[in-house]
This record gives structure tokens, C-alpha cells and sequence, in this order.
């Protein structure tokens, strides 16, 4: 990951362990997820419920590795959105 935007020089990596809060975005979308296909499965298919529970097994392990990139990239927007940098800050560069 860089260190700052190129564009607009945003400091991506702020602190040690900033980006905890992003581990909780990938869990809270993966359980969702999980949860909500799993009912749909189990209300709209015949399949039973042991392959269902490998068939999201694997996605529940599969899933947050894709999607971690992104849960740090919601997490880091959600920030700027509640805490804006200041425009006299000092430049990365």
C-alpha cells in the first residue's frame, strides 16, 4: 500500500494499528453476507444443510482475503468523512 495519495498527498498510513477498524468492516460484511446467503439459499434451494455449511465455509475463509483491500480503502473513507484533513498540513514530500 503507498503511503499517501499521489494525487492529493492524503497520508494513507496514519498509526500503528489504524486500520483495526477495517479488520471489523471485512468481518461485519463477511458474516453478513454469509448470513443473508445462507438463508436465501436455505429458503429458495434443496440443498441440504451440511453442503450449505461447507459451501459458506469456504466462501467465509475465501471472502475477507479478497476483500480486505477494500474493507481498508471504506475504512480510511469513512475517516476522511468524519475527520477531514486540514488543508495547512505538512506535505509528505
Amino acid at each position: 500500500m503507498h503511503d499517501h495519495c499521489p494525487a492529493c498527498e492524503l497520508l494513507f498510513e496514519r498509526e500503528q494499528g489504524y486500520f483495526v477498524g477495517a479488520i471489523y468492516v471485512n468481518y461485519a460484511a463477511t458474516v453478513g453476507i454469509t448470513i443473508v446467503g445462507f438463508l436465501l439459499l436455505d429458503h429458495y434451494t434443496a440443498l441440504s444443510v451440511t453442503t450449505q455449511i461447507s459451501l459458506w465455509s469456504v466462501f467465509g475463509v475465501a471472502f475477507p482475503l479478497f476483500f480486505f483491500r477494500y474493507s481498508r480503502s471504506l475504512w480510511l473513507s469513512v475517516e476522511y468523512l468524519f475527520n477531514p484533513e486540514a488543508p495547512g498540513l505538512p506535505s509528505v514530500r
